[in-house]
Parts: C-alpha cells; structure tokens; sequence
C-alpha cells in the first residue's frame, strides 16, 4: 500500500464531538480533506450550522446532529441514528469538554462533577456505544481522544488551579491505554492527543490574563495555530495508525519536553 493511501480517509466515516468549533473543527477540516464522511456533534445547533456552512465552503460535507453529551441517555439514541442514516462509525474523536478555574480548597463540588461527567464519563458512555455497536461488530475502528498536556503536568503557578480539568485528562490518557491493550484484538486503535495552549474558545480567558507568562514557558515562544494538530489527528485515524495503540501525544511545542 502506498504512503497516500494509507493516510486516505476516503469512505470512512467519523464522529467528531465538540466538533462545531476549536479544536473539533479543525480536525473536521483535516480528515474532510482525506475524504472522510463527517458527523459533527455539539449542544448547540446554530454553531454546528455554522460549522456545516464552514465546512461546505471548503467542498466538504459534514452532517450536523445537536446533542448534550453530559446528558449520557441521549448517546445511544445518537449512536443508533448515526448507524441508521451512515451504516458505519469508523473513526470516533472524543473532544467534547469543559473546565473549571478555582482554588482547589474552594472548588465546588457541583463544578467537579460538571466536568468529570462531559471530559470523561461521556466520552466512555460513547466509546463504548460505538465500539459496541459499530467497530468491534466490523472488527475496525480508530479512536482519538482529546486529552491536555494538562493531563500530563500540573498547571504553572501562575495560573487559576483547574483541578478538576487535569484529573479528567490525567484520566482520559490512561482511559486510552486500558481501552487499547483491551480492543487491540479487535483491530481497534486507541491514541490520545494532549495539546498545548491553542487560541479556542475555552481558552480565550486564560490566554488574556496569562498568555505572556506561558509563551516564557514554550520553547517554541507560541501557542498553537490553525494547522499544528491536523497532520496527527489524521495520522491516528488512518490506515498509517494500525500498529500504533495506546499513545499520548502532545502538541505543545515542547513544554512537557522540559
């Protein structure tokens, strides 16, 4: 098989949640451009419409279903609907999230459990409809899981404390790697991403306040931009990714390297 066509995404079809915006789009953009047929989830409609027009302007074509995530009853019906209407899930990227910045000692506990259940049960509830349901049925999948370098280190001292956010990436990176010893015999890939600080939406506040203090902190002196993740995320839901499992990588320009 050639380099080209182990990257092609050509046929596959892939859920990308939080996929109206940030992070979500851009992998979007990236695997529509290897030919995959794309399943955008997200709670709000008008942004995943507005994602879909994005998209269409670029000559790619993307399916748009609203869904609350954190509302874990509604995943199956979603996971159903998506094998109905497509007959196949072969590439699913778990990148719904949210966080939360408060002093540990006074980090409510409602505000615990809100991020928890979107970062990490949400994305388990999903995986394992889909994995039930569509990739082991079809012995094939590949599963990429957003996780953080915040998942990997604790946050600079300068920062607000976001407890909560990193042990739910801490979580999802060995989540990862259970699922991938567990589904490799299924022929089911499970790689993590852990990026750095990229310009998102959820990330605009701490940019603002703290954005000097941690581009002193980055080797490479920047943020992430609009191009830096696509090449990986299309490298772990291809045919190149079949003997790589159970992998965090981060995107940070080199702030986990010291």
């Amino acid at each position: 098989m050639s380099v080209k066509k182990l990257f092609d995404l050509t046929g596959r079809v892939a859920v990308i949640t939080g996929g109206s915006r940030g992070l979500g789009l851009q992998v979007a953009e990236a695997f529509g451009e290897m030919g995959a047929r794309l399943v955008l989830t997200a709670r709000k409609q008008a942004e995943l419409d507005q994602a879909v027009a994005h998209l269409d302007q670029q000559k790619i074509q993307a399916t748009a279903i609203a869904c609350d995530l954190s509302k874990t009853e509604t995943i199956d019906p979603m996971v159903e609907g998506i094998l109905g209407r497509l007959g196949r899930i072969d590439i699913l990227v778990n990148n719904a999230g949210a966080t939360w910045g408060a002093p540990t000692v006074d980090y409510p506990l409602e505000a615990w459990e809100k991020v928890l259940r979107l970062n990490l049960t949400s994305a388990f509830v999903l995986t394992q409809s889909v994995g039930k349901r569509a990739m082991i049925p079809a012995r094939y999948g590949r599963i990429v899981n957003m996780a953080s370098i915040a998942g990997l280190i604790g946050h600079a001292d300068v920062m607000v404390a976001t407890i909560a956010y990193n042990a739910s990436k801490g979580g999802m990176i060995n989540f990862t790697r259970a699922l991938a010893a567990e589904w490799a015999k299924h022929n089911v890939t499970v790689n993590a991403i852990a990026p750095g600080f990229f310009p998102t939406k959820m990330s605009k506040g701490v940019l603002e306040m703290y954005g000097d203090a941690l581009l002193e902190r980055n080797p490479m002196g920047r943020v992430g931009g609009p191009e830096d993740l696509k090449g990986l995320a299309v490298l772990l839901a291809s045919d190149a990714c079949a003997f790589i499992t159970g992998q965090t990588i981060a995107v940070d320009g080199g702030v986990t390297a010291i």
